[in-house]
């Protein structure tokens, strides 16, 4: 597996983990924990960021990715 497709990879389990968390805080009646879920969730999408930023970069450094795409 190529280093574009793990962070591929990884940053569709990150979005998925963000949508997760967004959803419990949905569900929950409980103020304390929708409080932490929605906390979790933005913590995620920062991170989801990130790692579309470098998934961004290594497509434009790495001729050899934009092939595979």
């Amino acid at each position: 597996m190529t280093t574009i497709n793990k962070l591929e990879q990884t940053l569709a389990s990150a979005k998925g983990l963000a949508a997760d968390l967004k959803t419990f805080s949905l569900d929950t009646d409980d103020q304390q924990a929708k409080q932490m879920f929605n906390q979790l969730s933005t913590t995620m999408e920062n991170a989801v960021q990130t790692i579309q930023s470098r998934v961004n970069y290594v497509s434009s450094e790495e001729p050899q990715y934009n092939q595979q795409q």
